[in-house]
């Protein structure tokens, strides 16, 4: 369906008065986070373990600056992964329901959006992804419904003006404020992290109480937003599917604190080890306890402080 559509579509697939050349936020985040450990590397390479975070602060900064940004522009939105995944699943509360299948045009039905046949190359290509879409919904799997509203997003105008925050909070109130407050404080909380760790040292327990405390708050505000909807008269404010699914992501990367210093070097790499040495004797299930114990150790020295960030 891809190729198809890459091949008959015309060079210009707006058929509304949309943005042409929105900037790509999503792609600009994921090669930001991949460059991290290459920028973390680099920087102790040539200028020593303590200057390092000179360069990661600076990397973390931009990440937040182009999150605070996309979440500005998608209409103050939960950033879905980090802002990896366009979160284009509309709320309820701001945009009409659609009046038809996502704007595109049933197979065989005489026109499509805009008077589009659906015989000609356009309409084919619109077809083969309402099709695909429906087979979508049927089978439940949401990665690839995303990527259908997210083209049918790209296709149609918008049909509703932007949220903005004064628009959340008149018409949210309290539970628009907790909300805006949570995922800010998911946006910078990575960057207060790691300016600490370069006040205090990755040794200090200062940097790991305060990431935590702030990793507490905002979920704990956004977690208050999804626990309103089951309120009837009290709900304020409606997390999709996808923002609920992402809220649940977040509680689960608590675990990643037992990975990172201090705690990790006084509590549990002594539990790692103590099991390495437990199983040592029982062949290959020692070994391979060796390995994951090594990969775990590994792995920990670079991905685990910034991870889920």
């Amino acid at each position: 369906m891809n190729e198809h559509i890459i091949d008959t579509t015309p060079t210009q697939m707006h058929v509304g008065p949309v943005e042409p050349n929105p900037f790509p936020y999503s792609l600009c985040i994921s090669a930001i986070k991949d460059l991290e450990t290459v920028v973390e590397v680099a920087a102790q390479h040539y200028f020593g373990d303590d200057k390092k975070w000179n360069f990661i602060a600076v990397t973390e900064a931009t990440k937040v600056l182009v999150r605070l940004i996309l979440f500005r522009n998608s209409g103050y939105k939960m950033l879905l992964h980090g802002g990896d995944t366009p979160n284009i699943e509309k709320h309820s509360d701001f945009s009409s329901s659609q009046h038809n299948d996502g704007g595109f045009p049933r197979p065989g039905s005489g026109h499509g959006p805009n008077g589009l046949n659906p015989w000609n190359l356009e309409g084919r290509a619109l077809s083969a992804l309402s099709r695909f879409g429906e087979n979508a919904r049927m089978s439940s799997d949401t990665v690839w419904l995303r990527r259908v509203q997210h083209q049918q997003a790209i296709m149609e105008p918008p049909s509703s003006k932007r949220p903005t925050i004064s628009m959340i909070l008149s018409e949210k109130g309290v539970q628009g404020a907790l909300f805006l407050m949570g995922e800010v404080l998911f946006i910078i909380r990575p960057l207060m992290y790691v300016l600490f760790i370069r006040k205090y040292g990755i040794r200090s327990w200062i940097p790991w109480f305060l990431s935590l405390a702030v990793d507490g708050v905002g979920i704990g505000f956004l977690t208050q937003v999804a626990k309103s909807r089951d309120g009837g008269k009290e709900q304020h404010y409606h997390l999709t599917a996808s923002e609920q699914d992402e809220l649940k992501r977040r509680k689960l990367l608590w675990a990643l604190y037992l990975m990172r210093d201090p705690f990790f070097t006084k509590y549990t790499r002594q539990r790692l080890e103590s099991t390495e040495k437990l199983l040592e004797p029982v062949p290959v299930i020692g070994f391979l306890t060796a390995k994951i114990v090594e990969l775990l150790v590994g792995a920990q020295t670079r991905y685990t402080y910034m991870s889920g960030s």
